[in-house]
């Protein structure tokens, strides 16, 4: 009998021990989401939308936790103020010019309040001062956008298969181009005279420059771009020797 009792007596005390500790664990656990053993200032901030924030979600500045939501009231139809718990260590960085916005811990994760840097000439933000915030985008408006763009795409992609169904078939300017051999060899045989219209201008360039009532013109377009080498060589044979007295 004694045996079963003191059996049944360190059970207990088991017991009570394990609880104890899954409790302390738990208050450890909440009061350092909650910042309770951490010094703490309260800021605040409004949105027209908070888009699913909660009490107790994490405060990020510069992509660190640094501290929780305490507090999240709709003030209006048009306003909902949002309670923040700042870590004291950070508040030297957070400037009166900083934003406060929303975002998410990952692709499906939690909403996040986010707090960007302000300038460096700003004053610093004070205990249970209201920051400028910045209105989240919302998922169902990120999804229609990118529905409008697939349906874009799509009557695209239908447009341009229309074309090269009709330019396989020879339909258009394009396709008969591409499949009646006809206009293909017109157009290499237009190419072919052109190459030879072009040497037979060469060719009467070159006879009016033997020719002696041309020869002086080309003469003098010759002197002229001979002397405009001449100046230009000069310029720099200057501006070199005005360098050199420069270094000298």
């Amino acid at each position: 009998m004694e045996s079963h009792t003191t059996k049944f007596k360190v059970r207990l005390g088991l017991f009570i021990a394990g609880g104890l500790i899954i409790f302390v664990v738990a208050v450890f656990i909440i009061g350092r989401q909650k910042n309770l053993f951490v010094p703490v200032y309260n800021l605040t901030t409004t949105f027209y939308n908070v888009s699913g924030l909660q009490v107790g979600n994490n405060i990020r500045f510069s992509g660190i936790n640094v501290g929780t939501i305490d507090n999240i009231k709709i003030i209006n139809d048009s306003t909902v103020k949002v309670d923040m718990l700042i870590q004291k260590n950070v508040q030297q960085f957070i400037k009166e010019d900083c934003e406060a916005t929303i975002g998410s811990a990952g692709i499906i994760g939690d909403r996040i309040l986010i707090i960007t840097q302000g300038s460096s000439n700003a004053a610093l933000a004070k205990d249970g001062q209201q920051i400028a915030s910045k209105e989240p985008i919302e998922t169902d408006a990120i999804f229609a956008s990118l529905q409008v763009t697939a349906d874009n795409a799509a009557i695209i992609s239908f447009q341009l298969a229309e074309i090269m169904t009709k330019v396989n078939s020879g339909s258009g300017t394009l396709g008969r181009l591409l499949q009646d051999s006809t206009i293909a060899e017109n157009i290499n045989q237009t190419i072919v005279n052109l190459k030879q219209s072009s040497k037979g201008l060469d060719e009467n360039m070159n006879a009016a420059k033997e020719n002696f009532l041309f020869r002086g013109y080309f003469k003098r377009k010759i002197k002229a771009a001979e002397k405009v080498k001449l100046d230009s060589v000069e310029k720099k044979v200057e501006k070199q020797k005005e360098i050199d007295k420069k270094k000298k």
